[in-house]
């Protein structure tokens, strides 16, 4: 099933997310509905917060690990998600996002880190990402942290984003 996707400034979007205790029928479901979701708009991830459930679980497109742009999508469901920084190295990314419409800004985040968590059978996963993989990942984790991207921007360039969206110029 296709769920909406929370657009800022909801309230939701600034929630933390719990940790997932058990994989149930309700788990399999959400994470197969986020699949779907991601499908159908495009996207590297997406974090069951961003439709409105404070789990922490992600959807991340494995693929582009591999550093090949031209690999096709292969999504994976990670639970309980956590970052391990591995180079503390600014990287500045050009970062956009799922729910934060019409809006992109550059974003400094560490260059290397580790996504570390467990598949929905229990297995651990582990994605190494730098550059603009590794800004993914993180952007990701951060959704269940209740932080957007625009979070980690400049004050004026965030109150000039509020502004537009406040007159109604950002759908």
């Amino acid at each position: 099933m296709l769920r909406q996707i929370i657009q800022y400034p909801d309230p939701r979007l600034a929630q933390k997310s719990a940790p997932i205790e058990q994989v149930g029928e309700d788990i399999r479901i959400l994470a197969t509905d986020m699949l779907d979701t991601l499908k159908s708009i495009g996207g590297l991830g997406l974090a069951a917060s961003q439709i409105g459930v404070h789990k922490r679980l992600v959807i991340i497109d494995i693929a582009q690990s591999k550093e090949d742009p031209d690999a096709p999508q292969n999504f994976l469901p990670i639970l309980n998600p956590r970052i391990t920084v591995l180079d503390k190295t600014p990287h500045r990314e050009n970062e956009g996002c799922l729910s934060v419409s019409e809006f992109r800004a550059e974003v400094s985040r560490p260059r290397l880190v580790a996504l570390d968590g467990t598949d929905l059978d229990g297995n651990p996963v582990r994605l190494e990402g730098e550059g603009y993989y590794g800004a993914c990942l993180q952007h990701e984790i951060d959704h269940l942290d209740g932080v957007l991207f625009i979070d980690r921007i400049s004050y004026l360039k965030r109150s000039l984003y509020d502004k537009k969206l406040g007159k109604g110029k950002i759908k």
